[in-house]
């Protein structure tokens, strides 16, 4: 009789168990929707799919685009060229965000490195790439 209410018992934890860890893998992009308590780990961000590609040769005000994997929002990614701060728009395609901007109007006759941050709510989730044009004139 003991024997089989040990039994009841561990196997009602063990299910207890399954079902919290379960839980706990639900949200948008692989985040954890709970209260993000002190050992949490996270999602880092993915960023690729650069156009154009690394060491292509744009004119000046060229469109650029990536993929970014991993967030919430398009408003997590801050993009700058050559330190220049440039706007960028987000389109939601369920599994990712395509991101677009436009080279700054003055850079001419440099290569320039396009660099990409993504903003999560914790600063060790942060993410950051990038990679290098050649900006004719």
């Amino acid at each position: 009789m003991r024997t089989s209410k040990l039994l009841v018992i561990l196997l009602s934890l063990s299910l207890f168990n399954m079902t919290d860890a379960l839980a706990g893998a639900s949200g948008h992009a692989g985040h954890s929707m709970g209260s993000g308590g002190g050992g949490g780990s996270c999602v880092k961000a993915r960023v690729s799919k650069f156009q154009p590609g690394h060491l292509a040769t744009v004119a000046p005000e060229a469109e650029f685009s990536f993929m970014v994997t991993g967030i919430q929002s398009p408003d997590q990614v801050d993009v700058t060229v050559k330190t220049i701060p440039v706007e960028v728009t987000g389109e939601d395609k369920d599994s990712f965000y395509l991101i677009k901007g436009k080279l700054p109007a003055e850079l001419k006759n440099v290569t320039a490195r396009v660099n990409v941050k993504v903003n999560a709510k914790s600063p060790r989730c942060d993410a950051e790439n990038g990679w290098l044009i050649k900006i004719t004139g």
